[in-house]
């Protein structure tokens, strides 16, 4: 039997259908050389959506068929939402829903805590459960530490361990991690900093292991590593590199080092992990030369470049929406949500202190369902984010069905 399966190349359907505000929105300067320009256009323009025949598997041991879904369970998928660690009940309805991730905030050493996340999964009506994720980067940031284990700050590992100590250290705490249900760690920070921080003015200092792109390559490599070998998903973050950034765009509309410049620096470990890498979270920061003003993370160019110039293929996640360098872009988080999905984000990030996410999550699921509806977010490039998150979550890309 023959299955018909809408096969999205590459970036898929967004980069055809959003061509004309990517080439409309975009002031290349002229520190972008002509080949940088050339290469980005023409990656965007020549990509292409086809119907393929494909087998049916007979191998599946569960299958799912995103063409059968609503628009609003494609919304739901699409969005990762935060909960202070104690108070996962507040996002039950959302994890009903089957909302695509959960990210686990503040400082979390209570024992309870895989107790509680596994009622949460307990909860999952439709078979798919969201992605657990925390914030273990080392040093001081490393919220559940208490439970799975303390890791210096990046750059102190790049200074006083092997890349082998690294990754044995990453599968020690991975191996943590999955036994009490967390299954993605939002990191390695691959960006390229020797400065001090962080602090409100500089995202990074400590956070990076080192402003040398082979050794910031090799660490964030064997970091990623003992994570993936401990069932964990780690995630590459922030592209295209934070490094030199102009703030801290938790607190502060900033940019990066212009893009003539990342392609000298910054954008190297990125073009060097992207191979073997599932997840990349984009930064907040716009891009001088190729952004204009606009965030990456609700960028078309900037997705598009991640896609086509650097070669990524796998999920692509947006750093936490609700930050100043957002809303002070754009006010209305709901537009922001649309906009982060249009521009080809397929996991949209709601992450802050507040201790109830559910009325923000119901406002972006809204969003994104009108946004389908009428087609500004095309029905078909919502099913290719979904589809690429349910790989994520361990459906065989053969078993999903469009």
């Amino acid at each position: 039997m023959l299955i018909v399966r809408r096969k999205v190349e590459t970036v898929g359907l967004v980069a055809v259908l959003t061509l004309g505000i990517v080439l409309s929105g975009c002031s290349f300067s002229s520190q972008v050389s002509s080949e940088h320009t050339t290469k980005l256009v023409s990656a965007i323009t020549t990509t292409s959506s086809t119907v393929t025949l494909v087998p049916a598997s007979t191998n599946c041991l569960s299958s799912v068929d995103i063409g059968k879904w609503s628009d609003g369970r494609l919304a739901s998928q699409m969005i990762a939402i935060s909960s202070e660690v104690g108070t996962l009940a507040n996002i039950s309805q959302a994890v009903r829903d089957g909302v695509g991730g959960v990210v686990l905030m503040g400082y979390g050493s209570s024992p309870a805590l895989k107790a509680e996340l596994a009622k949460m999964r307990s909860l999952v009506l439709n078979g798919v459960p969201p992605l657990v994720m925390t914030d273990e980067e080392g040093g001081g940031i490393q919220p559940l530490s208490a439970l799975v284990g303390s890791m210096p700050w990046p750059r102190m590992m790049a200074k006083t361990m092997s890349p082998g100590q690294v990754e044995s250290l990453t599968y020690r705490v991975g191996q943590a991690l999955r036994s009490i249900g967390v299954n993605m760690d939002l990191a390695p920070v691959v960006d390229l900093d020797a400065g001090p921080g962080p602090s409100k003015t500089n995202p990074d200092g400590s956070r990076s292991f080192s402003a040398d792109p082979t050794v910031a390559d090799r660490y964030a490599k064997a970091f990623a590593a003992g994570l993936e070998k401990a069932g964990v998903i780690p995630v590459l973050k922030h592209f295209p590199g934070l490094g030199g950034a102009s703030g801290n765009t938790d607190f502060t509309s900033a940019h990066t080092v212009p893009y003539s410049s990342l392609l000298r620096g910054g954008l190297i470990p990125f073009q060097r992990l992207v191979s073997t890498a599932k997840v990349v979270m984009v930064s907040n920061a716009s891009i001088p030369g190729l952004t204009g003003g606009t965030p990456s993370s609700l960028s078309p160019t900037a997705i598009q470049m991640l896609r086509n110039v650097v070669g990524f293929n796998g999920v692509i996640v947006s750093d936490s929406l609700e930050t100043i360098s957002i809303s002070s872009f754009q006010p209305d988080l709901a537009k922001a949500v649309v906009a982060s999905a249009v521009a080809g984000v397929d996991l949209v990030m709601l992450a802050s202190s507040n201790p109830n996410q559910l009325p923000t999550y119901q406002r972006a699921k809204r969003a994104l369902v009108r946004a389908i509806a009428t087609g500004v977010l095309p029905r078909d490039a919502a099913e290719a984010s979904v589809g690429r998150i349910l790989a994520l979550k361990g459906f065989a890309p053969s078993c999903i069905y469009y």
